[in-house]
């Protein structure tokens, strides 16, 4: 981070040099009207002078000129000449023109050669794209962005048609979640601070540096097949179109969270403020670890001499401690500019973020049930029960710096991505347990920090041969990451009325240390070629993509006993000196740590994935109104695994545990009804393959909520009963899409449409609830599932009403969709045999994942013309999804069910001062107070909590100022 400063302090002088010129600027981009294509070697000249330019190869245009009011003439052959009139240049400024859009002449003319790219920085091209493209896309444009005002990326999504934002970061498609919804950079596949994910954290992203994002809702040949919902491609600005530097600020504010005297936390390390621990959490040992066993007979030997040592080395906090609360903060910095110097233009950006979130739960609950064995009782009973209060401290730190040099035919980008993240968290729970016969009631102090670090370079190289018509487009992008969780801690005590004890039967403390490294290079190359056919533009794309990843994954940790101890209920006792063994050298008392690792450890794995693809498509026009793009990608995908089961039964070196070879063709169809109606079909197929997590022995414990995740490679078998559950074969999920859409473009960005889907799923993949394993949770192939529903959307101005409303926008999308899942013998028998008196079983169910129906909806202000309201914007935003199952119940293990959210949410911004560069902006959320909640269902009987948090409603006021 340090170099990185003084970077920009070198730099920034020779950036600031173009302020000495007394010119000004004029910048835009030309496109065709129809297509919403772009047009390079468009002529631009200002009328009365000899100055003047051309497009380049983006369709874009920079002219230095005098300060003054000039008429602006741009012409291209076979198009119909544009003049815009009284165009304003101020000293040392740019006048920008972003929404240029020429029309083609009527009458015939000799052919023209034209070379375009799609260009989608500005709203009105982006609409025309929408409109015009044979596949389905949505989006929002740079252009959109600089008038709305949001500050981050996920804000914004809010507003695209069909996208809901979950936990203001992650963003899906059509209510499928992250297994089925995909976020690429620039066009290239790289992981997110959690990399189990397909999506990134979007609210990194100040908007000031995004060029575009767009939805893509169906599948073309050029893409990732890994998605069903949709791919989200962000877009970062290579050549700003004005010289930017702004900072701003924000303050949160959530009154069941920030100034509470009960929030919790424990004494962590100095640099947790930047988001990684300063080594006050390091593991004590890794080898040379003697085993209590080896020391107890000889408390005074060498071994039991390192065995102390390593024992006076664990960091001794253990307990939660009470400390006020503070309000969440942030701030950021970004500058960009564009700098021609003769054939060449030279483009920077940088910006820096930092966000420090403070959350804090009361009555947080925890739950886990099961059905009793006599079916002629209905209501279930608790298995594990935690309520409690927890807290959280996230810490983000986000830098980009991006460079581009772009001469008439080509273009050449590098941009640099470092994210860190810190969060610690701190519980402490009342815990009900009857699992082992007996109920017993306990105390539970938890502990927790993860530190993640990612760092991305995408390299992306376009060039353009007009006269050929060839355009080539590279990218090269290699990430790495790293996630540590260090001394995770966690300690339970028995309570009986006041008399605290530690045993077996409560489960024993432990300190965990995990830590991943994973390394992700991403290569693609495009080619595009365009010809005419029977006297239409038509164009072949082909190319194809490289991918390889490597993940090594570990987690130690030391199991504790407390022997012979009394104890108050305070867990930082267990670590004081005079507690640690031996006490008064008696080898049978005090603090001992128990065997530190397994020794055949399932959650130690290196695993590697390389994927090569190769794609070819075209598109084409018939009768005029028929456009057609028609591909087939192929991708070969090999997974490899080194590791093994708990037992040691079944150990693989670098095997192949994923080997597949498919094809997925995509055939997307737009017919014009009219200028303003198109009438969409599309059929394709993608791919939905596990996670490195997924596909693997692992078995990693969340202490918070007591609940397990188990690899796809374990096999879940009661072998005395001869039942098996699962047998360990985790394999892909292929996916037939089917759509059929009708929709209406009309005047000021308005639309209806009118949707059908129609989804087959292959072996899904489901999270399933393990049988053989309390509190456990796999992900498995289920039976083979479909879905089929339907969605309106529209977009309304209510101005066409009534001129009073002018400004008032209504956007509005509903999705419904019924899902099924054929349950396997396997599972239809367990829910026979454990279903209650009356009840029938039926051989189908709803599809995990898949909510029943989906609202999103909002009305927006975009402020007037004059006063107060100029450059004011505002909107309250709705949205909710139905229940939707998460775990599939198993033997005696009941569904869990979410229940609805009703997310409603208020935002605001006021651009004021001189050159409007000051802005405030105010954000309100979970206007409802709203609870998230996930419940047990069964037949007849009441639901029980899975999780029940309260996120209550928060404020946020931010500041922003930009300095040019």
């Amino acid at each position: 981070m340090r170099a990185f400063i003084i970077f920009i302090l070198l730099v920034f002088p020779f950036f600031s040099s173009s302020l000495i010129a007394q010119n000004g600027f004029i910048r835009g981009s030309v496109f065709d009207a129809v297509n919403g294509e772009t047009l390079p070697g468009v002529s631009i000249y200002v009328e009365g002078t000899t100055s003047g330019t051309t497009t380049d190869l983006d369709g874009k245009f920079n002219l230095s000129i005098a300060a003054g009011t000039y008429d602006l003439n741009i012409s291209y052959i076979s198009y119909e000449s544009l003049v815009i009139k009284d165009v304003e240049v101020k000293p040392e400024s740019v006048q920008l023109l972003d929404d240029i859009a020429l029309k083609e002449v009527s009458f015939e003319l000799a052919e023209v050669v034209v070379t375009a790219k799609a260009v989608r920085n500005t709203e009105t091209a982006l609409f025309t794209i929408k409109k015009k493209s044979a596949n389905l896309l949505d989006g929002i444009s740079a252009g959109n962005l600089r008038k709305i005002g949001d500050s981050d990326a996920a804000s914004s999504m809010k507003r695209v048609t069909g996208v809901s934002v979950d936990g203001g970061k992650y963003v899906y498609v059509r209510g499928l979640g992250d297994r089925y919804t995909k976020t690429i950079l620039n066009g290239v596949d790289i992981p997110g601070l959690d990399p189990d994910r397909n999506t990134i954290q979007m609210d990194i992203f100040p908007t000031n540096i995004i060029d575009n994002i767009i939805v893509h809702k169906s599948f073309t040949a050029d893409l990732p097949a890994d998605f069903t919902g949709g791919v989200i491609d962000i877009t970062t600005k290579d050549f700003p179109e004005e010289k930017t530097s702004k900072v701003s600020l924000g303050m949160g504010y959530n009154p069941a969270m920030h100034f509470n005297n009960d929030y919790l936390t424990y004494n962590g390390g100095k640099t947790d403020w930047l988001g990684f621990d300063d080594g006050t959490r390091k593991i004590p040992a890794t080898s040379n670890i003697p085993l209590f066993s080896e020391v107890v007979g000889n408390p005074n030997g060498e071994k039991a001499s390192r065995y102390k040592e390593i024992l006076n080395s664990f960091n001794p906090s253990m307990a939660a401690i009470k400390q006020q609360s503070y309000m969440d903060f942030d701030f950021g910095f970004s500058i960009g500019d564009q700098l021609p110097k003769d054939k060449v233009t030279l483009g920077y950006n940088f910006a820096f973020s930092y966000k420090n979130n403070t959350e804090y739960y009361k009555d947080a609950e925890f739950g886990r049930y099961g059905l009793p064995g006599d079916p002629g009782i209905y209501e279930m009973n608790v298995r594990e029960f935690q309520l409690g209060d927890y807290a959280v401290n996230d810490v983000l730190l986000s830098g980009l710096a991006g460079f581009a040099l772009k001469t008439m035919n080509s273009k050449y980008s590098l941009s640099v991505l470092h994210l860190q993240n810190g969060e610690s968290k701190a519980g402490i729970f009342d815990y009900k347990n009857s699992d082992q016969g007996a109920v017993f009631y306990g105390i539970q102090h938890n502990l927790e920090y993860s530190q993640r670090s990612l760092s991305n370079l995408i390299m992306n190289g376009s060039h353009s041969f007009p006269a050929r018509r060839w355009d080539f487009e590279w990218k090269v992008s290699p990430t790495y990451s790293r996630i540590e969780d260090p001394d995770i801690r966690f300690t339970r005590y028995e309570d009986r009325d006041g008399s605290y004890s530690i045993g077996t039967e409560v489960g024993f403390p432990e300190r965990i240390w995990r830590k991943l490294e994973e390394v992700n290079i991403g290569t693609v190359l495009h080619t595009t070629k365009k010809f005419d056919l029977m006297g239409d533009d038509a164009r072949l794309k082909f190319g194809g993509a490289y991918t390889y990843k490597e993940r090594d994954y570990a987690i130690r940790n030391f199991a504790l006993n407390i022997r012979n101890l009394t104890l108050t209920g305070n867990p930082d006792e267990l670590f004081y000196t005079e507690n640690l063994w031996p006490v008064g050298g008696n080898p049978g008392k005090g603090t001992t740590y128990e065997a530190p690792f397994i020794p055949n450890n399932p959650n130690q794995f290196n695993s590697t994935v390389s994927t090569a693809a190769a794609y070819v498509s075209t598109e084409l026009s018939f009768f005029t109104k028929l456009k057609a793009t028609l591909g087939v990608r192929l991708e070969n995908y090999i997974q490899r695994y080194t590791g093994q089961d708990q037992l040691g039964k079944n150990v693989l070196d670098n095997e192949i545990v994923l080997d597949q070879m498919n094809l997925f063709p995509a055939v997307n169809l737009i017919y014009s009804l009219t200028n303003v109606q198109n009438l969409r079909a599309s059929y394709s197929q993608t791919i939905a393959r596990p996670s490195f997590k997924e596909m693997s022995y692992a078995e990693i414990y969340d202490p918070i909520t007591g609940r397990t995740f188990i690899g796809g490679l374990f096999r879940d078998a009661n072998d005395i009963a001869g039942v098996e559950y699962w047998n360990g074969d985790l394999s892909s999920t292929g996916i037939h899409n089917f759509d059929l859409r009708w929709e209406l473009y009309a005047a000021g960005g308005q639309m209806f449409s009118l949707s059908g889907f129609y989804k087959k799923f292959d072996d899904p993949i489901e999270m399933v609830q393990f049988a053989t394993l309390t509190g456990a949770f796999q992900p498995r192939n289920v039976g083979d599932g479909e879905v089929i529903g339907g969605e309106a959307e529209f977009r309304f101005n209510l101005e066409t009403i009534t001129p009073a409303l002018n400004g008032f926008n209504v956007l509005f999308n509903f999705t419904y969709a019924e899902s099924r899942i054929k349950l396997s013998n396997t599972e239809y028998e367990s829910r026979v045999e454990n279903a209650r008196a009356g009840q029938t079983i039926d051989e189908y169910r709803e599809m995990s994942g898949q909510a029943p129906y989906i609202v999103n909806s909002g009305i927006a202000y975009n402020g007037g013309e004059n006063g107060f309201w100029e450059n004011f914007e505002a909107g309250i935003y709705y949205n909710v999804q139905g229940p939707t199952l998460l775990y599939a119940g198993i033997v005696d293990r009941p569904d869990i069910y979410s229940k609805p959210f009703h997310s409603l949410n208020f935002n605001s911004n006021k651009k004021f001062g001189t050159d409007s560069r000051m802005q405030v902006g105010l954000k309100v959320e979970n206007i409802l107070n709203q609870n998230e909640e996930s419940v047990f269902q069964s037949f007849e009987a009441a639901d029980r909590y899975f999780t029940r948090l309260n996120p209550g409603i928060h404020f946020k006021l931010s500041f922003s100022y930009s300095i040019w």
